[in-house]
């Protein structure tokens, strides 16, 4: 192994959260080394206007995904059954290069609400300690709505995202989410013009006298020059949007708002296609010295650096804590350790809609263009005498149909022949969606931890998924799937199939990509991995970043929050750790 000269900063992985604190750290003068497992990804060349749609090439064949023979996961139900390699993605998709997932994410940008960030004393404080289900393990953050406020605004100025506030500096406007914390500042570009099928659902839900508003998207709506300098372009409405890179520069991400203001510093270099193996530390335990890795062609280096920020996907995240024996190790039975700890899904549900006379145009569309309503999300209804917890975001986002894939037909169709061939036809352009993307609370038996049975090519243990749907979110899954079917019903169409999430975790079929959880934040050591400045307890000079830090996952999408906590912990190196290194619990 060659050991190269030190760094000020060695960052790992170069999607959203490390981009976002390389800029910001190289900004504050240091010198920074971003190391990222995957190619080097540019839009003009890799999602160019001629070739990004490919449905074959990116959604197929998940171009844009890591490979499974590169790495991949064991999975299982409990903690009695043997786990099993996933060798192809389905449940969810784990990306690849620079951007990561943010590349083929949908660009829908919710924030937490304040009450997200204290679940479980906001929970005890309504309905009594007795009220949470025994097999549920909520917990606080660690942290503050007040605290995360500034974070929330930095990422929307950087990713332009569109959208319209219902909260500003206290002041309620109708229009918007009316269950959104309170803003310090309105969405930087206004909302997405809405297709037909959005504005049906929107008629529907507010007929109903529920409060409807324009999904907040990281899709810019007009011409927009983020706090980087990075200009983007307004969404076309394409269709190719999930799964793909955006040719129109109007989905942010990493590559599209971060990297081009950061790959014109002088002191910020990046290393691409080298794996990362381990975080060292010194003989104490409680400094991290640098990090191994493993170059393309085969050659081991060792980056000695100052501070460490691990950066990259939820899984991988808890594996390298796990492989540099970060913390000590969950164990459900004796419920000590923390590392792997609060693993979380998301519990997706929904409902299609079959009309004769409508004309939805369905290739239109875009990630995260579309009309929601939040009365049935987390703890906005009352839960009194329900028997769970939680909820979901109800919303209508048509990304577009895709044009091998898209095939709606009602059950019980013939899946070949004339009949099928008659149903396709008459269910193309007429057919449309509600969607359910809800909680996931945390129990004791879903975690993440190290395969004793399968390895990668470098000789290391996978990461070991063990989860299945806690009978809470069952429960919330059927109460919201329902209501969701009573405003589809009031839309008159000729026929609804309802969806809820319903038995055992599959990991064949994609529900979502939203994996949370396994090295969370909180304010007792005893119970998480990172403090609220997303510090490693007794590792004060290392921090791992991602929605690896979230003890649950609420009703919405994940990547806000990602972001917030990128700028967070950013803020806290800046202000704080370079001041004077050490533990910044108090600060």
């Amino acid at each position: 192994m060659k050991k190269l000269p030190k760094t000020d900063v060695v960052v790992i992985g170069l999607g959203w959260a490390g981009s976002i604190i390389a800029k910001e750290l190289a900004d504050e003068g240091l010198e920074v080394i971003g190391i990222e497992r995957g190619p080097w990804r540019d839009t003009a060349r890799d999602f160019n206007v001629a070739t990004v749609t490919d449905e074959l090439r990116y959604v197929m064949r998940e171009e844009l995904m890591l490979r499974t023979r590169q790495n991949t996961c064991t999975m299982r139900n409990n903690p009695s059954q043997t786990a099993l390699p996933m060798r192809t993605w389905g449940s969810f998709h784990p990306g690849n290069g620079t951007g990561g997932a943010g590349n083929h994410w949908a660009g829908i940008t919710f924030r937490f609400q304040p009450e997200e960030f204290r679940l479980k004393s906001h929970l005890t404080e309504r309905y009594g300690a007795n009220a949470i289900p025994d097999e549920l393990v909520l917990q606080d953050w660690g942290t503050t709505w007040e605290e995360m406020e500034p974070h929330y605004m930095q990422f929307e100025r950087v990713a332009g995202t569109s959208g319209y506030a219902a909260n500003l500096n206290g002041e309620k406007r109708a229009g918007g989410n009316p269950f959104e914390g309170m803003r310090s500042g309105d969405y930087p570009t206004p909302p997405l013009r809405q297709p037909y099928g959005p504005t049906l659902f929107a008629e529907a839900a507010k007929n109903m006298g529920y409060q409807p508003f324009p999904v907040p998207s990281s899709l810019v709506s007009e011409a927009y020059t983020n706090p980087y300098g990075v200009t983007m372009g307004p969404c076309t409405f394409c269709g190719f949007c999930t799964n793909y890179g955006c040719a129109n520069y109007s989905k942010a991400s990493a590559i599209t708002t971060v990297l081009p203001a950061l790959m014109r510093k002088e002191n910020f270099t990046a290393y691409t296609n080298c794996e990362v193996l381990e975080v060292l530390t010194d003989s104490s335990g409680k400094k991290a010295t640098g990090v191994t890795y493993i170059d393309s062609s085969g050659d081991k280096w060792e980056q000695p650096a100052d501070l460490v920020i691990v950066a990259a996907f939820t899984f991988e995240n808890v594996r390298l804590m796990l492989l540099s024996k970060i913390g000590e190790a969950y164990d459900p039975v004796t419920n000590r350790g923390t590392t792997g700890r609060n693993y979380a899904y998301q519990t997706a549900n929904g409902v299609t809609l079959f009309f004769d006379n409508k004309n939805f145009n369905p290739f239109i569309g875009a990630g995260a263009v579309g009309m929601g309503i939040d009365e049935f999300n987390n703890d906005n209804f009352d839960h009194s005498g329900l028997g769970f917890l939680g909820g979901g975001s109800i919303r209508v986002t048509p990304i577009g149909s895709a044009p091998i894939g898209y095939r709606p037909v009602p059950p019980n169709t013939p899946k070949w022949g004339s009949q099928w061939k008659r149903a396709v036809k008459d269910n193309y352009l007429s057919t449309m969606s509600i969607g359910c993307e809800a909680s996931s609370y945390t129990t004791r038996t879903n975690y993440l931890s190290l395969d004793p049975n399968y390895s990668d090519p470098h000789g290391r243990p996978l990461l070991r998924i063990t989860f299945d749907f806690a009978e809470n979110d069952l429960k919330m899954a059927q109460y919201c799937t329902g209501k969701v079917a009573e405003i589809a019903q009031s839309m008159n169409p000729r026929q609804i199939v309802a969806k809820p999430m319903s038995g055992h975790w599959n990991s064949v079929p994609y529900q979502s990509s939203h994996v949370v959880g396994g090295f969370i934040m909180g304010a007792d050591p005893s119970t998480s991995s990172v403090n609220k400045h997303l510090q490693v307890w007794d590792v004060p000079n290392l921090f791992v970043v991602g929605a690896s830090a979230f003890p649950q996952n609420p009703g919405y999408n994940p990547t806000g929050t990602v972001g917030a906590l990128a700028f967070k912990a950013a803020h806290a190196i800046r202000h704080y750790y370079l001041k004077r290194p050490g533990e910044m619990i108090t600060a």
